[in-house]
């Protein structure tokens, strides 16, 4: 099996540092607002990276973060050290704890993440689950000689750690323009991030620690280094995000896990590419800052963005589109359709050319179209219909299109009996009532077709 490794830009073959069980770590999602189709595609690279590792036989500690505190909006400009908590921020905006605002958003993100099909990690790490073991990293730091304090916190002196800047190309003393926004006239260098904020006077927050520098909240960077040295041991094989966390996250998490332990804080870094929309960013002011919900609104399953999201390879951008994701709904109702049309048993193996040429493509730095287009090329070939059936099981290991549990759609009681209701306000002439059970139905999830008999009929949408 062969990764991209961020690090040495290079792709290289997979050699996990303990056979026995390959450690692997995901920056999730800040839970403050919904999170995006293009959040998702990071989560879902994550989870084909750890089915293909599963694919190939290895044992998996898999550990994705949730950032419930310290990640500050300054980080939107390039500066994560500075702005508003946006835990904090959210909480007054919309008149809630910040403890209540992290459940509220942590429950829509986990509503998501399993309707496309997500693989649940060991565990979902919580920020503010890990304070002690945050505070005990600064101290180590402090006692090496790598921090010092300012009146707003305690900063990690990049200029001390030779190999800062690595990751991203970017050194201490060589900082790209508009790369950061020094706005700290107390930071010794540009790129120096706090590890401990001290809370100001003249703020009132929800969420803050005693800490042996004065009560204040940890930096967003400490935050995902201290889960994942607790969780994983001081060196992890892989670590996925988004390539946004590349230039200075990911950065730092080196320099203060590394100068902590001594060892090389991650063997395999892999991050997936932006998501554009109609060949721009994705926007939440423009508008295209799309939600799932904002998909099945129109009528898309979820499992069509997962399929989308496999056709271009995790490294390149990929463009969303209504005609894109119309077009990957298509071609996987195909499949859906010809996995329920084939006969098949318990005793077919799958095609053993078939199954390799997939693995041979997943296992490739995970790449998913190559891997689709031997799906398409199984579907077309003359394979019986029952070796066909056990290799696609086989495929959708990987692919997690979830096909054996579209083979029946058994249409709920609560939507028949909803149905039935409509059809009877229709035979009374109550529109309005009709038409809105009809789009209770619609955003269930399913199609409802009047029949010129007077009857219907419900469907599954795909």
């Amino acid at each position: 099996m062969k990764l991209y490794n961020s690090l040495t830009r290079e792709v290289e073959e997979f050699k996990p540092l303990n056979p026995e069980v390959v450690t692997m770590y995901c920056c999730g999602p800040t839970v403050y607002l919904d999170a995006h189709i293009g959040n998702f595609r990071t989560y879902t690279t994550s989870d084909l990276v750890y089915r293909v590792l599963k694919f190939n036989n290895h044992t998996i500690r898999y550990i994705m973060n949730l950032t419930d505190v310290g990640h500050l909006t300054g980080d939107n400009s390039g500066d994560a050290d500075t702005g508003e908590d946006r835990m904090e921020k959210s909480s007054k905006k919309e008149g809630k704890t910040a403890a209540e605002i992290a459940k509220y958003y942590t429950d829509l993100f986990m509503k998501d993440y399993d309707k496309l099909n997500l693989t649940r990690p060991n565990k979902f790490t919580k920020a503010t689950e890990y304070i002690e073991q945050q505070i005990a990293l600064v101290e180590v730091l402090e006692k090496k000689g790598f921090t010092y304090q300012t009146s707003d916190g305690i900063y990690f002196d990049t200029s001390k750690f030779e190999s800062y800047g690595q990751l991203s190309g970017m050194k201490a003393d060589n900082v790209l323009e508009g790369a950061r926004v020094e706005i700290n006239p107390e930071k010794k260098n540009a790129t120096d991030f706090a590890l401990w904020k001290l809370s100001s006077p003249y703020e009132n927050r929800s969420q803050e620690w005693k800490s042996p520098w004065g009560t204040g909240f940890p930096g967003w960077h400490l935050e995902c280094s201290a889960m994942a040295l607790s969780e994983l041991g001081s060196t992890i094989d892989v670590h996925v995000g988004g390539e946004d966390l590349r230039m200075i996250h990911h950065q730092n998490e080196i320099a203060q896990s590394e100068c902590a332990t001594e060892k090389k804080f991650v063997r395999y870094w892999i991050h997936s590419a932006f998501m554009m929309v109609d060949g721009g960013r994705m926007s939440k002011s423009g508008g295209t800052g799309y939600l799932l919900s904002d998909l099945e609104k129109r009528g898309f399953d979820p499992m069509a963005l997962r399929y989308l999201y496999m056709t271009t390879h995790y490294r390149n951008q990929l463009n969303f589109t209504w005609e894109a994701i119309t077009s990957a709904q298509n071609a996987l109702k195909k499949i859906y359709d010809l996995a329920r049309s084939y006969k098949h048993d318990d005793q077919t193996k799958p095609s053993h050319d078939f199954v390799n040429k997939f693995a041979a493509s997943v296992s490739n730095d995970v790449n998913m179209p190559e891997a689709l287009a031997v799906v398409w090329e199984l579907l077309k070939s003359e394979t019986s219909e029952q070796e066909k059936f056990a290799t696609l099981m086989v495929m959708d290991e990987v692919l997690g299109l979830d096909i054996k549990g579209h083979l029946v759609y058994d249409t709920p009681q609560h939507i028949v009996d909803i149905a039935k209701t409509r059809q009877e306000y229709r035979k009374a002439g109550i529109w309005d009532k009709a038409d809105q059970l009809r789009k209770q139905i619609i955003e269930a999830g399913y199609d409802i077709e009047d029949i010129p008999s007077g009857t219907y009929r419900l469907k599954r949408k795909m």
